[in-house]
């Protein structure tokens, strides 16, 4: 459990840590019309050129202490059902 935790953190900081590197390239535009159906709106997105961060998972091997679970059989009383059906009295 303490691994998956481990493992867990691990990544949510590297995530957090590593951001993208992003430069707007274009500006965007948007051109709304007015109250005549004759004209028609323009819209044009802005541009972003993204560089990603690389990434790399490897793996490890640690000894760390897990705790197990024993069973044993017992012999215990349970509640017992019996149905007559109406038919059958």
């Amino acid at each position: 459990m303490k691994a998956i935790a481990s493992l867990a953190i691990a990544i949510s900081t590297t995530l957090t840590l590593a951001a993208c590197d992003v430069k707007k390239t274009a500006e965007g535009n948007i051109t709304v019309p007015k109250y005549e159906k004759t004209q028609a709106g323009d819209v044009t997105l802005p541009k972003y050129d993204v560089t990603t961060p690389d990434v790399k998972v490897t793996k490890e091997e640690k000894t760390v202490t897990v705790p197990t679970v024993t069973t044993e059989e017992k012999v215990i009383e349970v509640p017992k059902v019996s149905v007559t059906p109406a038919k059958e009295k």
